[in-house]
């Protein structure tokens, strides 16, 4: 019997009524990644070793009975996220050796909850891109079609929780990079408001929007994992003591008499009206379960991608500066001096598009520029945060489409930056706010691909949103992959 589409909380109760052990259901796994994989190129690394060793010690932790939720199950990790012994590549020639000599904070919390860590996975090169095809180890395919693109950045992540080769999945969400994949690949993605997770041992691409967030195959599993990674961290002065971390509390509380906001702008012309239609009439079920469904207004949201582009941009370009091919990373045979060598060695090893965002971003931090574009741009981010807290006024929280579009085929996008760019425009309004908000699948198109919903609720109250995409997805019949 395969146990891949099962949930966290079904594979949990599985391994604690001995009906199998961590270790039996980490072979299955690893066993399903080796025959289908090539498939899809979900992962980077695969680490069997390492994943058989934490099996061993998850199931003796369960035989004590003193471990949680998450114990002997088994995930994966995007690579942009450290990991001791296992390589982290960020999809990039330029880290394509590396190995951190520490655990990202996230890492080291789910090895404190015994989860088994199966491989990490593939993604756009320092998670700038949203087709996960801008990777030195090969693009990523859709399961539900391998014509088409996962999404991005977190593809790998999305496409491997999809086609069932782990069960459950650490992303990271910049922009929409959890939440994007997983709607294109019919998957639970969850982005957690600014400062809940931390970024200590995330690779930064921009750092004022950076989250990691967790992508499994409900919005039940999605809250387990985020209640074992959240919280405080010394490491990361950006994140905040959390008076509940508790986030499938509300699960099974009645939804009657909540209110939720439909802003009109994320139903524009820039939508597809077969999205517009599946998300429209998926919100309506709500009116069914008692919650009223308000029209609102996001006025700055036609502002959003572009003080996005240009601050993310401006922020990537610093952080791409500490690789020089000096300290660490790759480094260039060329050069005779040192700046000859920094220069060769980025024209080398930097991907096309990370190249694209560090002479924007470097344009946007110019003299002549920075008041203009990047000034403005933050002015710009802090009427988005007024205006979603002027909606959350009235409403407990908002219905979006996920995106503008269900999946695209592979190589659609990424000849023209500009329209790849306008595929996070129903996601980078809730990144620039630093609110959270969860994907949940909501049905299908014409050509069978998956379209998501997002829910995006108030800052820390990631419980509420949990609990509605949990109500959603109990009567939604979901799609399995053919693979």
């Amino acid at each position: 019997m395969e146990f891949n589409n099962y949930t966290i909380k079904e594979l949990s109760s599985l391994l604690r009524n001995k009906e199998i052990s961590a270790v039996e259901l980490t072979e299955m796994y690893l066993k399903r990644i080796k025959a289908k994989d090539v498939q899809i190129n979900s992962f980077i690394t695969v680490c069997e070793d390492t994943a058989r060793e934490m099996a061993r010690k998850a199931q003796q932790a369960i035989d004590r009975g003193e471990v949680g939720q998450l114990a002997g199950i088994p995930v994966s990790v995007k690579d942009n996220i450290c990991t001791t012994q296992i390589p982290t590549t960020c999809a990039s020639k330029m880290l394509e050796n590396f190995v951190s000599p520490f655990d990202a904070t996230a890492v080291d919390r789910l090895k404190n909850n015994y989860a088994v860590m199966l491989g990490k996975t593939n993604m756009d090169e320092f998670a700038i891109g949203c087709t996960s095809q801008r990777s030195v180890f090969g693009g990523v395919k859709n399961p539900h079609s391998t014509d088409f693109s996962p999404g991005g950045s977190s593809g790998g992540a999305a496409a491997g929780v999809a086609a069932g080769f782990c069960a459950a999945a650490l992303g990271s969400d910049t922009g929409g990079s959890v939440r994007q994949p997983a709607a294109l690949c019919g998957v639970t993605g969850l982005r957690p408001t600014y400062g809940t997770v931390s970024r200590y041992g995330l690779v930064a691409f921009a750092s004022s929007f950076d989250q990691i967030g967790p992508i499994a195959r409900s919005a039940e599993d999605c809250g387990i994992l985020l209640s074992a990674i959240a919280g405080k961290d010394f490491y990361d002065n950006t994140t905040v003591e959390l008076a509940n971390t508790e986030y499938n509390s509300k699960i099974g509380s009645s939804i009657k008499g909540l209110t939720i906001g439909v802003p009109a702008e994320f139903f524009g012309e820039e939508i597809d009206d077969e999205v517009k239609t599946i998300v429209m009439n998926a919100a309506k079920q709500y009116e069914s379960m008692g919650c009223t469904l308000k029209e609102v207004s996001l006025p700055s949201f036609k502002y959003a991608l572009s003080a996005y582009y240009l601050i993310s941009s401006a922020e990537a370009s610093s952080n791409m500066g500490r690789y020089d091919g000096i300290k660490f990373g790759y480094r260039s045979l060329n050069g005779d001096t040192y700046d000859e060598l920094i220069k060769n060695t980025r024209t080398e090893a930097f991907g096309d598009e990370v190249k694209r965002r560090i002479m924007l971003g470097n344009y946007v931090l110019s003299k002549e520029n920075y008041n203009a574009l990047f000034v403005k741009s933050q002015q710009v981010r802090a009427k988005i945060k007024e205006d979603f807290k002027n909606i959350f006024d009235t409403c407990d929280c908002i219905i979006t489409p996920t995106t503008p579009h269900s999946a695209y085929k592979i190589g659609e996008l990424e000849s023209t930056p500009v329209k790849m760019y306008s595929a996070n425009i129903c996601t980078v309004p809730v990144s620039v706010a630093g609110l959270p908000a969860i994907n949940t699948p909501c049905g299908y198109d014409k050509n069978g691909m998956p379209v998501g919903m997002s829910i995006v609720g108030r800052a820390f109250d990631e419980s509420t949103i949990i609990m509605l995409a949990d109500a959603f997805e109990r009567s939604f019949v979901r799609r399995e992959p053919a693979i």
